[in-house]
């Protein structure tokens, strides 16, 4: 026989969802039926969380205590990068391989950066501040209308100014 469930435990589950969009029961199912949970009402929860995030993949965090699933968003940050782009919402059937050429401002790293602070491994913000830019390089996209490369020397030379917190 099983051992007895613990109403008390709290157990974390990750996700990749589509943002917007329910993802399909047979990849939910064996994470979250062992606790009881119903992957149908699952999904709903999570596209109902996922609406802003309107076609862009993200990690979603189900945290499940007493066979009650609370949906937390956790996003990237190449998916804040794009959200910051305000690019439309694409049909991922249909336009595969996008790139993002918009233009952000260095304010807007800063705020993507202290976003991402506590998963980020860097010591300082100014740290965390290079891990975004180089994933904005990667995005393609480009900061006050320069390459990201160029604007993370000019983090490393003191040109650009970085709060420390």
């Amino acid at each position: 026989m099983p051992p007895k469930f613990d109403p008390l435990a709290v157990q974390l589950v990750y996700v990749r969802a589509i943002g917007g969009e329910v993802p399909a029961t047979s990849s939910l199912a064996p994470k979250i039926g062992p606790l009881g949970l119903s992957p149908k009402k699952i999904g709903d929860d999570i596209s109902k969380s996922t609406g802003d995030w309107k076609g862009l993949k993200i990690t979603v965090k189900l945290i499940v205590q007493n066979r009650q699933a609370k949906v937390e968003v956790m996003p990237s940050a190449a998916s804040l990068l794009i959200k910051a782009l305000k690019e439309p919402p694409r049909d991922r059937k249909k336009v595969k391989h996008v790139k993002h050429s918009g233009n952000l401002t260095f304010d807007e790293i800063i705020r993507i950066a202290r976003e991402m602070r506590p998963r980020s491994m860097a010591k300082e913000l100014s740290g965390t501040v290079k891990e975004i830019l180089g994933t904005a390089q990667s995005v393609g996209c480009s900061i006050d209308g320069m390459n990201p490369h160029d604007v993370i020397d000019k983090v490393n030379e003191g040109e650009y100014d970085v709060p420390n917190e």
